[in-house]
């Protein structure tokens, strides 16, 4: 779950949100800091083969389905697969901890 300006967003909402989109393969939601808010909502997304798609598209798909402090803030477009445990669940954790480094959880 991601708390951003004190709304509880679920990830697995946007994720499904998402996924309407016929061009998208994979996708993982999670929060990544912002000053404000405390986090914001981020989304990587890996294209089918031989699709492509661009962020105004991912909001796009978002808004017609979630509530607007729920669509993501921020859109990371990857070629290569999302990282997996070896019973092939997406490591959100592997994904977050960049944008987490150094930082601590909550509104500055």
């Amino acid at each position: 779950m991601i708390i951003s300006g004190g709304e509880n967003i679920y990830t697995t909402e946007v994720e499904n949100a998402v996924y309407h989109h016929p061009a998208v393969l994979e996708v993982a939601v999670f929060g990544i800091p912002h000053e404000s808010f405390g986090e914001m909502v981020h989304a990587e997304v890996v294209t089918k083969s031989g699709t492509s798609i661009t962020v105004d598209e991912i909001v796009a798909v978002c808004r017609e389905r979630i509530g607007g402090y729920k669509v993501p803030r921020s859109v990371m477009i990857r070629s290569e697969p999302l990282p997996k445990s070896g019973a092939g669940k997406i490591l959100k954790r592997s994904l977050r901890n960049p944008y987490w480094q150094g930082r601590n959880r909550g509104v500055n």
